[in-house]
């Protein structure tokens, strides 16, 4: 009895110490795994950013001067403020991080301008530009240099279904674009490795490709590059790794 005692007493705590080792491996394989994210995307920012800052500006140019309100004595004078505004905030997207602190600093000017607006039309060009500058924080979260602090996990009366599903889990209910973004964890892919690697051919894989990039998924290096794996894409996997591994203890 004491032999077999002994026994179950061993393998318990050889369970044990199994499970810890599963534990940190799976930690280090996440860590290493953030690490190709983070390395890439740094390549990237570092090679793109600047092109990256002078594409938003120019788009946004484009959309003020489409969507202000055309007949208002005052357009010109807000054309260039909000310019101002958008070139200031849209050259963070080519630094290697950008804090809370600085893009609530952009909001609370947002706040402090559009309380100038005496006008009931002043709330379409002002709309205008917060939809803009959102834009540039989408983009430098894709990029993984802004991480936004959100409320408690628990206050799940604020998640925005819509969004919710639109932009994360319709793009990764197919099993093809799943299979792609778990591949891009652990390295780039071209087209052709995503063909071999899915089955898939021409227009259809670039239907699946197209939806992982328009969730901010995925990024594509330049035209015809080879495809890696964004922040929020690692971020999505790694939390979809953490849900089975709880559901099916």
């Amino acid at each position: 009895m004491g032999t077999t005692a002994g026994t179950l007493t061993e393998i318990r705590e050889l369970k044990t110490e199994i499970s810890g080792l599963r534990t940190d491996l799976k930690r280090f394989v996440e860590r290493a795994n953030q690490q190709h994210v983070d390395a890439v995307l740094g390549g990237i920012r570092k090679e793109y950013g600047g092109a990256c800052a002078d594409q938003q500006i120019g788009a946004a140019k484009t959309d003020l001067s489409a969507r202000m309100v055309a007949d208002c004595p005052m357009k010109t004078t807000c054309f260039g403020v909000f310019t101002q505004f958008l070139e200031n905030s849209a050259r963070h997207i080519a630094e290697g991080t950008v804090s809370e602190d600085l893009i609530r600093s952009y909001r609370e000017k947002m706040t402090t301008l559009r309380s100038k607006g005496k006008k009931d039309e002043c709330g379409i060009c002002f709309d205008e530009l917060g939809r803009l500058f959102e834009n540039q924080v989408g983009l430098m979260q894709t990029l993984g240099i802004y991480h936004e602090v959100n409320g408690t996990a628990a206050d799940l009366t604020r998640i925005p279904d819509d969004e919710v599903v639109k932009d994360l889990l319709e793009p990764i209910s197919s099993p093809p674009r799943f299979q792609i973004l778990r591949s891009l964890a652990t390295g780039t892919r071209t087209f052709s490795d995503i063909s071999q690697l899915t089955g898939l051919r021409g227009g259809n894989l670039l239907f699946h490709i197209r939806k992982l990039t328009d969730a901010g998924m995925i990024l594509q290096r330049h035209e015809r590059g080879d495809y890696i794996i964004t922040d929020k894409g690692f971020k999505t996997l790694t939390a979809i790794a953490q849900l089975y591994q709880m559901v099916n203890l």
